[in-house]
């Protein structure tokens, strides 16, 4: 996306962060951490976007909802920092740059590779996630979890989801890459 415009790269950076708003509403109740499409939004924009565009995207769905406006899966608000599944989305910044980092060469990029990348966004984001969850559950607002429990419900319930929107964001990677590189 080196050769696009300003303005070109302003409004897909946009599109990707009202995707990511629009993702926090498509969600599955699980206990504990709801299962959303941010997170196939958000390696979606590291992948198309590159991980410089990618984490801006990203990082200003994050302000946005930390302002007030209720983007987040459970709201929104300054507050939400007090949340212990923020960390999640603080792992969703991370995870976009990492990835579009991991596949900016177009040359040689395969599905393979596409989808490793993926994978290790997804440990980013359950990383960041569990720790800020541990530690703002056990030493912020003290209601104490266990690392079974956490890993219980902010991982093993969740994660098998994400594993397959890791296939489906590798897969949608392949198909609309070749596009947007002809625009």
């Amino acid at each position: 996306m080196e050769h696009k415009s300003r303005i070109q790269k302003m409004a897909v950076c946009s599109l990707f962060t009202a995707l990511t708003a629009v993702g926090a509403f498509i969600k599955i109740p699980v206990p504990v951490v709801p299962f959303t499409l941010q997170f196939l939004f958000t390696m979606l924009a590291g992948l198309l976007l590159g991980g410089k565009l990618g984490a801006i995207s990203v990082g200003a769905y994050a302000l946005l909802g930390l302002a007030g406006l209720p983007i987040f899966a459970e709201g929104g608000g300054f507050w939400y920092l007090l949340k212990p599944s923020f960390g999640y989305i603080l792992g969703f910044i991370l995870a976009a740059y990492v990835t579009g980092r991991m596949t900016e060469k177009p040359e040689g990029l395969t599905f393979g590779k596409i989808l490793t990348a993926n994978f290790i966004g997804l440990a980013i984001v359950y990383g960041a996630g569990m720790v800020y969850y541990y530690i703002i559950c056990n030493y912020v607002i003290h209601t104490p979890i266990g690392l079974w429990p956490l890993f219980l419900y902010c991982f093993l319930l969740a994660v098998p989801g994400d594993i397959c929107l890791c296939f489906l964001a590798a897969a949608l990677t392949k198909r609309i890459r070749p596009i947007l590189a002809n625009m």
